[in-house]
């Protein structure tokens, strides 16, 4: 697993340590891991089908 740097907002990071705190995630790190899994599964399909279609019509 590779370790990258991100800069969130205050309050972002503020509801991160709230979601933590109350025992929804054991750290921010796996908080954070589920934000990109969900946004990966949400936006990658949605691309892959795209692309998919143009590959289709060329």
């Amino acid at each position: 697993m590779q370790r990258i740097t991100i800069r969130l907002p205050e309050q972002q990071l503020e509801m991160i340590d709230y979601m933590v705190a109350q025992g929804e995630f054991p750290s921010a790190s796996e908080a954070i891991r589920t934000a990109v899994r969900e946004l990966i599964d949400d936006r990658g399909e949605k691309l892959l089908r795209r692309s998919e279609i143009l590959s289709a019509m060329s």
